[in-house]
């Protein structure tokens, strides 16, 4: 590693660490040539797919695209920016471990989809809206109706084993 003060080409490490996150090592250095310290981070250089457009069109992937559609479906709900972030960070990570270099643009909006659920309702059928294009009552009611089963379903999942097995 090239010192930063000097731009001498050796250092030694002196100490190795892992970083707070789990997802990098932090490397204290000393330079071999003028003896300044210096502090390195190494961790794994993941590649985000590239987004192909229904068009066909590929586009680089945009966090920020991803955050202000996000935001969008959230406005005005009781959702904190931290929240937000976590749940971008896991889309990102969801798309990593895909293992593609091309991901459809619908991939995307399903994962989006996805984790609002989990998240909001309110801001599921906001995104699920205009993701699916819904421009009558009867598209929203079966959105709704999608929305009820699911949460009928992490009930069901999350209720103890042999409950009602008195009756």
């Amino acid at each position: 590693m090239r010192c930063p003060f000097c731009k001498a080409k050796d250092s030694a490490v002196i100490d190795s660490r892992s970083s707070d996150d789990g997802f990098s090592i932090r490397r204290r250095r000393v330079c071999s040539v003028c003896g300044k310290r210096f502090t390195t981070f190494e961790r794994a250089e993941l590649n985000m797919p590239v987004i192909v457009k229904r068009t066909g069109d590929r586009r680089e992937y945009d966090r920020e695209k991803i955050r202000s559609s996000i935001r969008l479906a959230l406005r005005k709900r009781p959702v904190s920016s931290e929240r937000i972030e976590e749940v971008i960070s896991s889309i990102e990570q969801q798309l990593r471990t895909l293992g593609e270099r091309e991901v459809p643009s619908a991939k995307v909006g399903e994962l989006v989809l996805k984790e609002l659920k989990k998240l909001d309702a309110v801001a599921y059928v906001r995104f699920a809206s205009v993701y699916y294009n819904v421009d009558d009552p009867e598209g929203f009611h079966r959105l709704m109706l999608g929305l009820d089963e699911a949460e009928t379903a992490q009930q069901s999942k999350s209720a103890p084993q042999g409950a009602g097995a008195d009756k």
